[in-house]
């Protein structure tokens, strides 16, 4: 049956896709419990709105640059290593950063550290995927969005910190776990993978070359994005997604804690809500659309997501009937997110050059974070004026999202998979 396809998919994987996927969860039980908090905490220690969305477009700025670095790297070092040395460097170091943050300059210092992430974001897919049949792709990836959702289900342990500590003293608590869990998720991953195929190929290839000689060979890689058009309309739709997905992250909880006024602790109950559900539509509702071209979920996704984000700007700021629209609008959102996140990241793997994937996927990434980058200082200005700005903001990039996709399709008849 349909509905079982990625219960299939996740039994049957081996090898490094296994060990990625299996080792995935651990993610969600560090960092996915802090971050319904993260913007909050900022605010707790006297941050302002423009601070916040400053400080994630700066982490998005230090992605742009280990964009463009990250496929070197990779190449250089291995996915297996690669992905081990950035991980730690990207997210357990800012974790200590952010357990003792006081003020702008530490998270701004987390920020430098934690936008390293892309060097690791690269490696990882390369990690994931490039032993992988490319049939098995898409499922893989939903995979990878399930697994990070499931964390959700351990909210409640934010939540009852929260209540019985107060805001900062418990995301205190949450960092220093995010720290420990992470540094172990790294471990295992490195010692259940092995070295791609292809890496070894690359590693070989690049050995003796200096990484400015490496990146002097980067204007190939972008004749070879641009000459798909498949390639560009992936990267279209990534950065649309990423840009909205930044300030849906960054400014959420600011709108539901400060504007809607929900109490500090049922914030992360939110999440779990759309993240149970977002699961929900990957097993039982994705698998459905697999008979059409991608054209169908993504118009779906973008449909569903403007409807969750109409919902939250119209929400008022009292009453039960709050509650109500909020979980109408997590709904839609879980929906919306899930479907086009999943999407948005196996367009770019399934349009790759299977030779040359890590120097294509690094400056994939590197041009949707040049791309996204403003738009967590825009958030934060428009969030200064009206909480409810960011999100009339997404609500424009994601209908963007349906005429580019539109377009995109009704010029190429392609079959399913593209």
């Amino acid at each position: 049956m349909a509905k079982n396809l990625l219960v299939s998919t996740l039994v049957g994987l081996r090898g490094n896709p296994r060990a990625c996927v299996y080792t995935e969860p651990l993610w969600g039980l560090s960092m996915n419990l802090c971050l319904p908090y993260a913007s909050v905490y900022m605010l707790a220690l006297g941050l302002k709105d423009v601070d916040v969305g400053f400080i994630a477009s700066v982490c998005m700025m230090v992605q742009v640059i280990f964009g463009l670095l990250g496929g070197v790297i990779t190449d250089k070092m291995g996915r297996r290593k690669t992905t081990a040395v950035f991980d730690f460097i990207a997210w357990s170091i800012p974790c200590l950063i952010w357990m003792r943050a006081q003020n702008f300059w530490f998270f701004l210092a987390a920020a430098l550290f934690n936008g390293v992430l892309k060097v690791t974001q690269n490696s990882w897919d390369c990690l994931l995927v490039e032993d992988a049949e490319k049939e098995e792709i898409t499922k893989i990836y939903s995979l990878v969005i399930v697994c990070g959702q499931l964390s959700a289900l351990f909210a409640p342990i934010s939540s009852i910190l929260v209540s019985r500590l107060t805001l900062v003293p418990a995301i205190r608590i949450l960092y220093i776990n995010a720290f420990i869990i992470m540094t172990v998720k790294i471990f295992l991953l490195y010692r259940f993978s092995r070295e791609t195929r292809t890496g070894m190929i690359r590693r070989e290839a690049t050995r003796g070359q200096s990484i400015f000689s490496l990146l002097a060979g980067y204007g190939g890689v972008f004749k070879i994005i641009g000459s798909s058009k498949g390639t560009v309309f992936s990267l279209v739709i990534a950065a649309l997604v990423g840009a909205v997905q930044m300030v849906n992250t960054t400014f959420w909880q600011v709108i539901v804690s400060r504007k809607l006024l929900v109490p500090d602790p049922l914030l992360p109950l939110f999440p779990m809500f759309r993240s149970v559900l977002a699961i929900a539509f990957l097993f039982l509702v994705v698998p459905r659309l697999s008979r059409f071209t991608l054209r169908t979920p993504l118009l779906f996704g973008f449909a569903a997501y403007i409807a969750g984000q109409s919902l939250l700007v119209s929400a008022p700021p009292e009453g039960l009937i709050r509650y109500g629209i909020l979980a109408v609008s997590l709904c839609f959102d879980a929906f919306g997110s899930g479907t086009l996140l999943m999407l948005a990241e196996s367009l770019v793997a399934l349009h790759v050059n299977r030779a040359e994937r890590a120097r294509v996927m690094a400056i994939q990434h590197m041009i949707i974070m040049f791309a996204t980058s403003p738009f967590g200082w825009i958030g934060g200005i428009l969030s200064g004026y009206n909480r409810a700005f960011p999100f009339m903001l997404n609500i424009v990039l994601l209908s963007a999202g349906i005429v580019v996709t539109l377009l995109y399709y009704r010029g190429n008849r392609e079959t399913q998979g593209s």
